[in-house]
């Protein structure tokens, strides 16, 4: 896989991967920088290499060949698709792409069996995948279907080009109409599965504004001015509002059947990387959420 290092405070490039690919263990990708299989805009480098922000990354993986990227056929919400890019509509509860303990049912699988003309920057796991939903956040994702497209829509997420709106239900009433929530995210001390507000973390901002309040509960819109892992799960549960059913971040009972954390992606505007037309696409409420605020309204 190839990428970008995206504008960050000096950093060792060990540190750096363990953060960009999390789903690999801290032994796994230092086997690979030892054996060479990592390069800092081409030159093999040592795990204490320093990255500022702006070098290209190339990950040359052990499993590149592995038949866990198979396409399958699954579920499929596409909200729009050209020769250029596919928009869609990701269920809750599955996960984007292959990683080490998950072999098949991904959006990638999905799209495999979909489309045979992805993006190839990320390599094999990740093919056309320029941001990520958490498994168990749903909604609108797009995906790159060619190396073009992929080059433009990550300079436009970074350049805060692109905008995300996700819509979520957390706990506790919200005081405030609107707000900015600060704070740099980066990999939890004590968790590593977690993320958390931490001093050399990445910077990250969210907006929130206030749809509706209940005897207990929040119906909150979110924008994110940065795309950090966890981003709106972090940031609510700092400022002691987390996401309901986000059993990661908060020990606060769910009385309500859904699976995993109230948190939807509802709109993503971007320019689109051929024509250069702004788009914005929308992804409808999914049931569960709307059947938790019919019962919080009546």
């Amino acid at each position: 896989m190839i990428f970008t290092v995206e504008e960050i405070s000096p950093r060792r490039l060990d540190v750096y991967l363990n953060e960009r690919l999390a789903e690999k263990s801290r032994s796994h990708i230092q086997k690979l920088i030892a054996d060479g299989r990592v390069t800092v805009d081409g030159e093999s480098v040592k795990a204490s290499f320093k990255l500022t922000g702006g070098e290209m990354i190339r990950v040359e993986d052990f499993d590149v060949a592995d038949v866990e990227y198979l396409p399958e056929d699954l579920p499929l919400d596409i909200l729009y698709e050209d020769a250029a890019i596919i928009v869609v509509n990701k269920a809750r509860g599955m996960t984007v792409h292959p990683a080490d303990t998950v072999k098949r049912g991904t959006l990638v699988n999905a799209l495999l069996y979909h489309c045979k003309d992805l993006s190839g920057i990320n390599g094999v796991k990740r093919p056309g995948i320029v941001h990520r939903l958490d498994k168990d956040t749903s909604g609108v994702m797009v995906v790159a279907k060619t190396d073009a497209a992929h080059l433009s829509l990550a300079a436009q997420i970074k350049d805060k080009i692109a905008t995300r709106t996700y819509l979520a239900i957390v706990h506790g009433v919200i005081a405030d109409n609107a707000g900015i929530i600060t704070g740099a995210i980066g990999r939890d001390k004590l968790d590593r599965k977690k993320m958390a507000i931490v001093s050399d973390g990445k910077p990250a901002v969210t907006e929130f504004k206030v749809l509706e309040r209940f005897e207990n509960f929040t119906y909150v819109e979110c924008k994110l001015q940065t795309g950090r892992t966890h981003q709106i799960r972090v940031h609510m549960t700092a400022i002691g509002h987390p996401l309901l059913g986000d059993t990661k971040y908060t020990a606060r009972k769910n009385p309500f059947a859904i699976s995993g954390q109230a948190l939807h992606s509802h709109t993503l505007s971007l320019i689109h990387p051929t024509t250069r037309e702004r788009m914005t696409f929308t992804a409808p409420l999914p049931d569960d959420m709307k059947g938790i605020l019919e019962r919080l309204r009546f």
